[in-house]
């Protein structure tokens, strides 16, 4: 990983990508989670380590935000979902990164948020035509990103 020599022995992000590199910038990363029944999920994670978003300069918070929000367009203009959740909580790891996750109707916790219990299972060949789909979010990802 690039970016700032600000790291944290112990801290899942300092010491690992955190899921499937999609972009790396001096900065922050791009990262597609595995969460089943969520075929969408990505974070954004800041590369130093920092805890909270004020801990970045009003530069570096524009440039984090605009990530998140060039994410969040791109999952929108390829897949279509019924909403995007957005969330950056860092209770269970403490280092910057926000939660961008295309949401559908059918999946299978929605309307509630993705921790909450299940309500169905997902059907399988929906997600598997977000899956589909992924990979031409993803180029289009690192595109708009590569321009920050």
């Amino acid at each position: 990983m690039s970016g700032e020599a600000a790291r944290v022995a112990g801290c899942v992000f300092c010491e690992q990508a955190g899921g499937r590199l999609v972009f790396e910038g001096a900065r922050l990363r791009v990262i597609h989670a595995v969460e089943a029944g969520f075929p969408a999920f990505y974070r954004v994670v800041w590369n130093a380590h920092r805890p909270e978003l004020s801990d970045l300069s009003r530069e570096e918070r524009a440039h984090c935000l605009d990530a998140v929000a060039e994410v969040e367009q791109c999952l929108r203009d390829t897949l279509a979902p019924t909403k995007i959740n957005v969330a950056a909580l860092g209770n269970m790891v403490p280092h910057l990164h926000w939660h961008v996750i295309a949401r559908f109707d059918w999946d299978s916790h929605f309307p509630a948020p993705f921790w909450a219990a299940a309500q169905r299972a997902a059907p399988a060949a929906r997600v598997a035509q977000v899956e589909a789909l992924l990979s031409a979010a993803e180029a289009a990802m690192a595109t708009r990103l590569a321009a920050l």
